[in-house]
């Protein structure tokens, strides 16, 4: 196991792209002790945890006509655009088994990064068992507006990358002098100002810090694209990002589509994997 940390961006059905690359860690063997996942990366993470090769393309591109997963009937009748029975019960349970055991063996740590909305501060909860811990993954993929908020232990979260889109400052924090950093926006993108800021406030008008950061996001997540970029050059940080802007959508329903975006993460990780080898090993 390499001592560095893993961090993975979010991005809805851009996380296709990770599924690649982690698949292609798979094949190589790479494994890490620390592994911090917002929104659709901490998904992903979940079968890379777990050693099941492809299982997190497939989830995600073989109910994409079943109502029940991904569609605006599930938002309308249920509050979640994903449906949770679906997602989090049905499909780990029984369309696609999940595979517990190999989980458990599990050595190093899994976080699930969310966003308390009634503080507006970003939350790392470790994943220790699946079944039980489920619930934060969920809550890390709940994104604004189309999503029920998610109760923890009394307290409300949505989605992980409102306040911490892709927690390396975090991971450093935490002791790891190395980290591997998976972003599924392309070379040179730049956040723009939200554009539903006015659905924002209106909807969470109980919890104002959704607002104020929704209203910031911009700012802080392009500090953090800058300070990605100082870490790279000091020789501390390995980035694997597309080359160019990809035409999935987050939310997408073109198979194909979806699938090449996957085989593009796969080789962009062996293009580039004896560079990423000596960074793990030096």
């Amino acid at each position: 196991m390499h001592q560095a940390g893993l961090v993975l961006e979010g991005g809805g059905m851009k996380g296709n792209y990770t599924n690649g690359i982690l698949d292609f860690f798979l094949d190589k063997g790479l494994e890490f002790p620390v592994c911090y996942g917002v929104s659709a990366g901490a998904i992903s993470l979940c079968s890379f945890l777990s050693k099941q090769r492809g299982r997190a393309l497939n989830v995600g591109i073989d109910y994409l006509d079943d109502k029940n997963y991904c569609s605006l009937y599930s938002l309308i009748t249920t509050g979640d655009l994903f449906g949770v029975d679906m997602c989090y019960r049905k499909i780990p349970d029984e369309l696609s088994p999940y595979d517990h055991d190999t989980y458990e063996k599990y050595q190093g740590t899994f976080y699930s990064v969310v966003t308390n909305i009634e503080t507006g501060k970003p939350e790392y909860i470790p994943i220790k068992d699946m079944r039980k811990d489920l619930v934060a993954v969920r809550a890390s993929a709940s994104l604004p507006l189309v999503s029920r908020n998610v109760e923890i232990g009394g307290k409300l979260y949505l989605d992980g990358g409102i306040s911490d889109g892709i927690p390396l400052k975090e991971s450093m924090k935490q002791g790891n002098r190395k980290n591997v950093v998976v972003m599924t926006k392309e070379v040179g993108y730049r956040r723009k100002p939200s554009s539903m800021l006015s659905l924002i406030k209106m909807k969470y008008r109980k919890y104002p810090k959704v607002y104020e950061l929704m209203r910031d996001r911009h700012i802080i997540y392009n500090d953090t694209l800058d300070f990605i970029q100082e870490q790279v050059k000091a020789g501390n940080t390995f980035l694997i990002q597309p080359k160019v802007k990809s035409d999935v959508g987050r939310i997408e329903k073109d198979k194909e589509k979806l699938i090449a975006l996957y085989e593009q993460g796969y080789r962009d990780a062996e293009n580039c994997y004896e560079e990423l080898l000596a960074f793990l090993e030096k």
